[in-house]
């Protein structure tokens, strides 16, 4: 069982800048592929960003790479993502995931354990 914990969330104006954590609390995230989702309040959960176990391919929503990055440290069981320029539109919960079979990263069915999320808002 792997236990994933978010940090890194919190309030920030238009144009700041977030970097969110996830680490496993038990277990290694080395051999998963691993996301960043977010949900909006009265909105379905949104893929943001994957990376595979590797760190060779990473995947990111249309109209954010560029502004977010997702990254990983291994020996560290840890995967970032590092949120610039940010605006209302991300205000959302961030749920980071693990997959273990390294598909079908961008579907949020395709994952087998999810953190409890992490909130983050951007103020006007």
């Amino acid at each position: 069982q792997v236990q994933l914990v978010e940090s890194g969330g919190g309030l920030v104006q238009v144009g700041g800048s977030l970097r969110l954590s996830c680490a496993a609390s038990d277990g290694t995230l080395s051999t998963y592929g691993l996301g960043w989702f977010r949900q909006a309040p009265g909105k379905q959960r949104e893929f943001v960003a994957a990376v595979s176990w590797s760190a060779e391919n990473t995947y990111y929503a249309p109209g954010l790479q560029g502004r977010f990055t997702i990254s990983r440290d291994n020996a560290k069981n840890t995967v970032y993502l590092q949120m610039n320029r940010l605006t209302p539109r991300d205000t959302a919960v961030y749920y980071c995931a693990a997959n273990s079979r390294n598909n079908g990263l961008t579907i949020p069915f395709t994952y087998d354990y999810w953190g409890q999320g992490t909130q983050v808002t951007v103020s006007s």
